[in-house]
């Protein structure tokens, strides 16, 4: 038998131009080759394998015998030929006689492998050249004597010597052994996967795309850091017009990734685990019981035969089957997205050419989920799948909960759809689904609709006979009624309906019954009774947390949080609003705009502008999808303050006067104190005292008349009203109010000449504000407070606290001035358009010295996009190099 050699079996591919350098898995491979015996490079189709040791090869000076193995070789004479072949090529000073003794080729019988490893092993042994031996494609090898000898040379050779092996298949390798003794470098998809800049740096370098980093980062999360499917997207982006939309749209149904996924992939399984994989991409995860269940006929027949759900399961894993563990434990998995889009369609396309309905069958599919996800107590899986099975009564059924409904267990956005999605006349037949709809609208923010659905309960439950439940059910519309109520910040409809709600629902209706405890804490809060709140709160988080109420969990906390920031608990209601979030996750709820502007203006206080600008910019978006609610009006307003206090005072009353035309809009007539504090606050900023006087007259704003009487000189007056301001609040327990009136009051004891009152006033004020680090509230009264603390610090109050608010004000430096000359636009000291978060970020680390390509790597972003960003900051602070942003940027105090 003739073996020719095909000499490109043996040549390492060549590197293409623009390949991404793939550092932290070059530096891996650099170590496993200095300290183990084996690397495996294990994973999918299309994850880079070949071409990262190529590009590892060509920075590495050791030689390396390469061979590119295919299926022939699973001939033991071929596989030896060719690997001698491979080492001969690229060891120097090698044994070439024995190898030549052994004449593979043409001995008519093949030398026992004992003799080819010895041979292999002495002619390596002969050099002392450190030598890598690189076997790719090694899945191919289902040969197990090759398997065996592979094992045994691993076993045996050189301690300068190490191989390399890249498989989408675990290999029959003894993996164990040499895990345990630390001899082995291991590199899985986790590893290969691209990472956001990697996917940017390809996309543009390798791929020659100008995408917007949103574009990158939907096209990598879609793709999972799959390194083909890039490749493929790029391939097609190139021929689109609008490659937003096709990004937005990009499936594994794509003909490309299609094509690729079917050849290299589905069609190297045996039928019956193609089988097993299309009828599973029904679930969006999968662990072995629950594929056995769904693969299970009606009449008790597996689908699938001969194996267990989890052993199918571990062979998928062990092949690289696009499948992703979710646990260590390895018991629940997912299939990669776009992997699970092409086994949808496949299945779709199987069903439409068989003879059988594709709808039932489907349909069964997911029914036996639902099933099993039902006996698990998964109940909200078990909706999912009931609604996909379009079985409408076993749908109602899940979502009413068993006395929790669902919605209130985080499946609001879900039930939503369903409940959009069926027909008037099938929520008529069952009342209690208007009523959950209702409830799905509220969580949701959609408010406008909402009444209408309670008017349709109310009208079904007249049709129906009068009953217990009914009756139940008519509190429940009045709990939905009193959260509207809340939205309003109406106190007396909150009391009359949530009442309402306590009397009518059954005793162990428990979360309604908490909701209604919830709506009456925000009554007695709009109110003014803060201990009654706080113990209504208490009681409702209790009870939500107990019963599993996810929403009440969440908007009992958003209270207690705000009652802790007017008791001047500012660490602990950060911490509530914190726990609120991670409560949240990622659930699609824009009611917790309330935790982020809560966080907004607790860092605020303390002075960190940067983050309270985030929260706050995420209260707002979030407050968007609400409708008819003035939470909007109030997230501007707080950045209207942040503007203020970054100096840019013109942005902050434009953004103040937009606030106000949305209440007037839409009647928020709760936020217009509010609105008009703000806009006194700006008023005397630009020196229109009479219009500062007559807004804080208007709206009785003790506080900013005050403010208005100290900037005219009026002090007499000031202290007059300030005194009665205090005396208000220390009957109302108003503590947040306190600490306000007292620091301004000492401002204007000091102002009217009265130093050892202002300075007592001032002891005060710091020892209210300490516990909880306030800063900004001193910073934001200006030069009379900067002169008072001055003072203060020479009498020795709290030196520590008083000398770190000094700073704080030095730290200010020019961004803005507290006096009416310097208030003055200055046409060299105004930036054009403000600088983002992001920007400030990066022109920091342009003042710090860093190189595009360091600052690239340390915020985890393309280079491209760093320049990108630095051409922004350019056009921004009007300079053309690095050296003048920075002088420009310190000219403007924004370093």
């Amino acid at each position: 038998m003739d073996f020719s050699i095909i000499s490109t079996k043996l040549y390492i591919p060549q590197t293409r131009s623009h390949v991404v350098k793939r550092s932290r898995l070059i530096d891996k491979l650099d170590e496993g080759a200095k300290n183990n015996k084996l690397t495996l490079i294990s994973a999918s189709a299309g994850y880079g394998k070949t071409t990262l040791v190529s590009d590892w090869l060509a920075c590495c000076d050791q030689p390396a015998a390469w061979l590119s193995l295919d299926e022939g070789d699973n001939d033991p004479r071929r596989f030896f030929q060719y690997l001698f072949a491979a080492v001969k090529m690229n060891m120097r000073n090698m044994d070439e006689e024995a190898v030549e003794r052994l004449d593979i080729v043409h001995s008519p019988q093949l030398p026992s492998i004992e003799l080819l490893l010895t041979t292999l092993i002495h002619t390596m042994t002969a050099t002392s050249d450190d030598c890598l031996i690189v076997l790719d494609d090694y899945h191919v090898i289902q040969s197990e004597t090759i398997q065996q000898a592979v094992a045994s040379l691993l076993e045996r050779m050189p301690n300068y010597v190490h191989v390399v092996i890249t498989t989408r298949e675990e290999p029959l390798l003894p993996l164990s052994r040499l895990r345990a003794r630390g001899q082995i470098t291991e590199i899985r998809v986790s590893d290969l996967r691209f990472t956001y800049s990697e996917a940017a740096e390809f996309l543009e370098q390798t791929m020659g795309l100008q995408l917007s980093s949103e574009q990158t980062a939907l096209l990598e999360t879609r793709a999972e850091g799959w390194i083909v499917g890039l490749q493929l997207a790029a391939l097609s982006i190139r021929d689109q017009k609008d490659a937003s939309s096709f990004i937005r749209s990009f499936r594994g149904s794509h003909r490309f990734v299609l094509d690729y996924l079917v050849e290299e992939v589905l069609q190297r399984q045996p039928s019956s685990i193609q089988q097993f994989l299309m009828r599973t991409s029904i679930l969006d995860r999968l662990c072995g019981s629950l594929c056995e269940a769904v693969l299970h006929s009606e009449d008790g027949e597996p689908t699938v035969r001969d194996a267990s759900g989890q052993s199918i399961l571990e062979y998928l894993e062990r092949s690289n089957l696009f499948i992703v563990p979710l646990d260590d434990e390895r018991r629940w998995y997912r299939y990669h997205h776009l992997f699970a889009d092409l086994l949808r369609q496949r299945l779709r396309q199987q069903l439409n050419a068989s003879t059988q309905n594709e709808m039932l069958i489907v349909a069964g599919l997911h029914l036996r989920a639902s099933e099993w996800y039902e006996n698990n107590s998964f109940e909200i899986e078990s909706f999912h799948h009931a609604v996909a099975a379009n079985d409408t009564e076993r749908a109602a059924r899940l979502l009413e909960g068993n006395g929790m409904p669902l919605l209130f267990r985080g499946a609001a956005a879900p039930a939503l759809i369903w409940l959009d999605s069926i027909s008037n006349t099938q929520l008529d037949a069952q009342p209690a689904l208007w009523v959950l709809y209702a409830s799905a609208l509220l969580i949701s923010g959609r408010v406008s609709e909402v009444e209408s659905k309670l008017k349709a309960a109310e009208y079904a439950i007249q049709l129906v006979e009068q009953d217990e439940k009914n009756r139940d059910l008519l509190g429940h519309i009045a709990s939905i009624r009193a959260t509207i109520a809340v939205s309003k910040h109406e106190a007396e409809t909150i009391l009359i309906e949530s009442r309402r709600a306590l009397e009518l629902v059954y005793p162990d209706n428990f979360p309604v019954r908490t909701a209604a405890t919830w709506s009456l804490g925000y009554a007695y809060q709009l109110q003014g009774d803060r201990a009654a709140a706080s113990k209504a709160y208490m009681d409702a988080l209790t009870s939500g947390q107990k019963i599993g109420h996810v929403i009440i969990t969440i908007m009992s906390s958003l209270g207690l949080g705000r009652i802790q920031e007017c008791e001047n608990q500012l660490h602990m209601a950060a911490e509530t609003y914190q726990q609120v979030l991670k409560l949240v996750g990622d659930m699609p709820l824009p009611a917790v705009c309330e935790a982020h502007l809560g966080l907004a203006r607790i860092y605020y206080e303390w002075n960190d502008l940067h983050t309270a600008l985030q929260h706050g910019q995420i209260s707002v978006r979030l407050a968007k999808q609400l409708e008819h609610t003035d939470r909007v009006v109030a997230g501007e307003v707080f950045l209207a303050k942040l503007k203020i206090a970054q100096g840019d005072v013109s942005e902050a009353a434009a953004i103040i006067s937009k606030a106000e035309h949305m209440a007037s809009q839409y009647h928020f007539k709760h936020q217009l104190p509010l609105i008009a504090e703000a806009q006194v606050y700006v008023l005397i900023l630009q020196e229109h005292l009479t219009a500062a006087h007559t807004l804080s007259r208007k709206y009785n704003l003790p506080i900013s008349q005050a403010r208005v009487l100290l900037a005219q000189g009026n002090t007499a007056t000031a202290l007059a009203i300030l005194e009665a301001a205090i005396q208000k609040v220390e009957a109302k327990a108003l503590e947040d109010e306190r600490l306000k009136i007292i620091i301004l009051f000492s401002i204007v004891l000091y102002a009217h000449g009265e130093q050892i009152k202002a300075l007592e006033a001032l002891r005060e004020a710091l020892t209210m504000a300490e516990p909880s680090g306030c800063i900004r509230s001193f910073i934001d009264e200006g030069v009379g407070m900067k002169k008072l603390l001055g003072v203060a610090i020479v009498h020795g109050i709290m030196p520590n606290y008083t000398a770190k608010l000094l700073a704080q004000f030095e730290s200010e430096e020019q961004i803005y001035q507290f006096t009416s000359n310097e208030l003055q636009l200055d046409p060299e000291r105004v930036l054009i358009e403000s600088l983002s978060a992001r920007e400030l970020e990066v022109l920091h680390l342009i003042a710090q010295g860093l190189s595009n390509h360091e600052i690239s790597e340390r915020l985890f972003i393309a280079l491209t996009t760093v320049k990108g960003h630095n051409r922004v900051i350019f056009d921004k602070l009007q300079v053309k190099r690095r050296t003048e942003a920075v002088a420009r940027a310190r000219q403007l105090g924004l370093l």
